[in-house]
């Protein structure tokens, strides 16, 4: 069976995760965390906002509804003051906050994004950490991981899929109220040959 190469013009996309795979890669991230964490009791799972908060959400009603964690806590963090880059674009229209007693103090946390692009995110993220205390240990959960475009030196832990893109390219997720339905695309800005 031959393969024809993709045609793609100015700004089109072509669809690289969809139902049913997009379901069971995110089901085998929450199976990954249980395995890992089926004994622990001060599990942290970390969405990073804006949008690693959807995937972190549905990790986490997924862990809930399992039962197969013992204490499982939640929380969105806003890293927006915390880029190095964030004089040089917009503010977000309203960075968000953390409950102030929220504390990561000796625990485990799980930090979630959507997408791992050039690692300025995570390293942002755990920036914002440090004001929540000192956990035991933090690791990174991504749905697709980037690779070749690292701007520093991070990985993740769980990565859903692993795709090799460069610079003219841009992964979107479009996420549906019924997560099952959502799909990943690959976005190119310049036309394939």
């Amino acid at each position: 069976m031959s393969q024809k190469k993709a045609k793609v013009s100015a700004f089109e996309s072509i669809k690289i995760l969809q139902h049913p795979r997009l379901e069971l890669t995110i089901q085998r991230l929450s199976r990954q965390i249980i395995e890992n964490y089926y004994s622990s009791n001060n599990l942290v799972l970390v969405g990073i906002q804006p949008r690693g908060v959807y995937l972190s959400r549905i990790i986490h009603s997924l862990l809930k509804s399992s039962k197969n964690i013992k204490h499982l806590e939640y929380a969105e963090i806003d890293v927006t003051f915390y880029r190095d880059d964030f004089k040089l674009k917009p503010l977000s229209p309203s960075p968000q906050k953390i409950d102030p007693n929220f504390s990561i103090e000796n625990k485990k946390v799980v930090l979630i994004d959507d997408v791992l692009y050039t690692g300025r995110t995570i390293r942002a993220a755990l920036d914002a950490l440090q004001n929540y205390g000192r956990p035991e240990s933090v690791e990174l959960l991504v749905l697709v991981n980037r690779r070749f475009t690292r701007q520093l030196p991070i990985e993740p832990n769980y990565s859903g899929i692993s795709i090799d893109s460069f610079d003219n390219q841009k992964v979107l997720i479009d996420w549906k109220e019924d997560w099952k339905k959502s799909s990943v695309y690959l976005e190119f800005k310049e036309k394939l040959k």
